[in-house]
């Protein structure tokens, strides 16, 4: 099997290195509690995420439409869930159509089921709950669940999608890296809502505030990078 692998542009090159710049001035803010500075550096690190998923291809193909209608909806539960009052509710909507559209994205070539593949998410997702919901407040039990169960299956099928043949504009028998790219960054989407749902419900964790920024942003570059 064969990469496909597209050279980044100089335009590519600097906006992933403000992308980083942006996204560590997020973190040392979180860290040290500077609200202005979250306020200001952590929607501006998303923003130039969906500039990189906006400007990767010069015509929009439905792939790259649904990634940036993922963004955008991720930019939305950033702010929900940065604002004085707690609006994790709200967050946790905006997230949950984020992983809706990245689903709908990731099942272009169709939705599979590998047994290899999906079991342990879904285990790893049994383990998760049953470690969250005893720490869960009632009302906010079924909208973890689905929240959980959403996110799982969008990690699930970015590897599927992956392991079909993954030029997620031209179907075919390559293998493209940009599938693998987008699989990656499933995958530390859901480390990084695991971290941030452990030190909000079971027991807050030092630099767990840094692991879960990280992780989100570097998910959502890869998945932004997987657009051809």
């Amino acid at each position: 099997m064969d990469f496909v692998l597209i050279a980044p542009s100089l335009y590519t090159i600097v906006l992933l290195a403000t992308i980083a710049a942006c996204a560590i001035a997020s973190i040392v803010a979180t860290e040290r509690g500077w609200k202005r500075g979250v306020y200001v550096f952590k929607p501006v690190t998303t923003l130039l995420i969906i500039a990189l998923a906006a400007f990767q291809h010069s015509s929009f193909s439905t792939y790259q439409i649904l990634i940036i209608g993922g963004l955008v909806f991720s930019l939305a539960g950033d702010v929900f869930l940065m604002l004085p009052r707690d609006r994790f509710v709200a967050g946790l909507v905006s997230f949950l159509v984020a992983h809706l559209l990245y689903i709908r994205a990731f099942v272009y070539f169709g939705f599979a089921a590998t047994w290899w593949v999906m079991l342990p998410l879904a285990v790893y997702a049994a383990v998760l709950l049953r470690v969250l919901l005893p720490h869960v407040e009632r009302k906010l039990k079924v909208p973890v669940i689905v929240y959980a169960s959403v996110l799982l299956v969008m990690a699930w099928q970015a590897v599927e999608c992956a392991l079909a043949g993954g030029d997620l504009d031209v179907p075919g028998p390559i293998l493209a890296l940009q599938a693998w790219l987008a699989a990656a960054g499933a995958m530390l989407f859901v480390a990084s809502d695991s971290a941030l749902a452990v030190n909000r419900f079971v027991r807050h964790f030092r630099g767990a505030d840094a692991l879960v920024l990280a992780t989100y942003f570097a998910a959502q570059t890869l998945i932004a990078l997987s657009i051809r």
